[in-house]
């Protein structure tokens, strides 16, 4: 194991979840720390980290991906926090869930609508950057 992975993917992950993406990696330690480590590897330190997209067009391919699996809703609110965080507006988040009722249905976009109700509650207009 690359110490290096781990500590790119660590750091990626904080700089797109922040706290969000750390209680995640906490709540596993007790019950699957490997499963832990491989979260922070492979998404954050080997895809995350890749050049081809930047971050923000990542998170809006996340979203998109959460919104139309229609069963992921504690992911999708971490990964609308990390849309927000680099930088991608509430507006767009909206966006790009409507759009999701076009190829996953409006089960799957009203999930994911009420899933962002409840981060832009939790998180007042001026923490987006």
């Amino acid at each position: 194991m690359s110490s290096s992975r781990y500590e790119q993917g660590l750091a990626k992950l904080q700089q797109i979840d922040g706290q969000a993406g750390e209680n995640v990696i906490n709540s596993l330690r007790d019950i699957a720390p490997d499963f832990a480590r491989y979260l922070i590897e492979f998404p954050f330190g080997d895809i995350y980290s890749r050049p081809g997209l930047d971050l923000r067009s990542r998170e809006i391919a996340v979203v998109a991906a959460l919104t139309a699996l229609g069963n992921a809703a504690p992911q999708l609110k971490v990964h609308i926090e990390g849309a927000l965080n680099v930088g991608v507006s509430r507006d767009e988040v909206v966006e790009v869930i409507m759009q999701m009722a076009v190829y996953a249905g409006f089960p799957a976009a009203l999930n994911g609508l009420f899933a962002a109700k409840e981060v832009f509650a939790a998180r007042p207009a001026a923490c987006t950057p």
